[in-house]
């Protein structure tokens, strides 16, 4: 395990200072219809209203605002299935540096595009994706900036529980995916340093299910490949530093099927009239499913990490 301290509730709110008036605090909303189908008072915390579409911009411009004035001048680089790489141009761009962003060859149009508009400049490859980004910083003598498994981005998606905290302050449980578990991690430190006793579960789908395996076996570990509809859950890793707050936190985590998040992607878009994309349903995947167990009138929330949606992948989904 990592020897690198976690993130503390002092960084989360010296994250706010730097984001603020850079993001939209985005709101909560109470699903009527969903509460009293499952049994207890559910609220969606909607980041799919976020500039550029996704929590992700609140860790991007946490980290990149910490720059020198020499790494700015030289950029940053980073690798992204999209909605970090999104909010990795943005803040660059406001931030006045460039942005190399590494993805897939088979990452969703519109998320390459979206990235693309914010002035990143994008790197497709079917390599992988790490030894890619590796050559490209080596290569420019850029500044590496990680998805998930540093402090400033952690402390910036973090910002997300104090903002639920706020709202609602008796929240007994929050949901949120999983993907390489910054959210996750900045969550259990923001809710757990305001209300100790709060649930605060990842949810993982099946075919990526690192984080778990990493609980399972004690250490960060790495698949082969994840095989997810959920791309923006699909890190074939989880971090050393994430993990170690899941670890130290005792935070959840779960799994689901794909087919729990599609139902659960409908059910937002169709009964909450919200668009998520698939990685952002999978809070609610957990709960529909059973996967997650709750206490009959108990103050629950998912947040919905994003609508970064592509009109051929809903079709696709349909």
């Amino acid at each position: 395990m990592t020897d690198r301290p976690l993130v503390t509730t002092a960084d989360i709110a010296a994250a706010h200072k730097v984001i603020d008036g850079r993001i939209r605090r985005t709101p909560m909303m109470h699903s009527v219809q969903l509460s009293d189908r499952l049994g207890f008072t559910l609220h969606l915390k909607l980041e799919n209203f976020q500039k550029t579409g996704s929590f992700k911009v609140r860790g991007a411009l946490n980290r990149i605002a910490g720059l020198t004035a020499d790494e700015r001048k030289r950029g940053v680089v980073t690798m992204s299935a999209g909605n970090h790489g999104q909010g990795v141009a943005f803040a660059a761009r406001e931030m006045g540096t460039h942005a190399t962003i590494v993805m897939p060859s088979t990452a969703v149009k519109s998320k390459v595009e979206a990235t693309k508009n914010y002035g990143g400049e994008v790197v497709q490859t079917d390599a992988d994706l790490v030894g890619t980004m590796q050559a490209i910083q080596a290569k420019r003598n850029l500044v590496a900036v990680s998805p998930f498994d540093d402090p400033a981005i952690i402390a910036g998606a973090g910002t997300v529980g104090d903002e639920i905290l706020d709202d609602l302050p008796q929240v007994d449980v929050i949901l949120v995916g999983v993907g390489g578990g910054g959210i996750l991690s900045g969550l259990g430190v923001a809710a757990r340093g305001r209300r100790p006793g709060i649930r605060v579960i990842g949810v993982e789908p099946e075919g990526a299910n690192t984080m778990r395996l990493s609980v399972d076996r004690g250490s960060a570990q790495k698949i082969a490949k994840a095989v997810t509809v959920a791309d923006g859950l699909a890190a074939p890793m989880a971090g050393e530093l994430t993990y170690a707050h899941v670890h130290q936190l005792a935070l959840e985590i779960v799994t689901v099927p794909d087919s729990a998040i599609i139902d659960a992607m409908w059910t937002i878009i169709e009964r909450c009239k919200v668009l998520a994309e698939p990685a952002a349903a999978a809070g609610l995947a957990a709960l529909l499913s059973g996967a997650v167990k709750v206490e009959p009138g108990a103050s629950v929330v998912c947040v919905v990490t994003g609508g970064n949606a592509d009109r051929e992948k809903l079709k696709a989904l349909a």
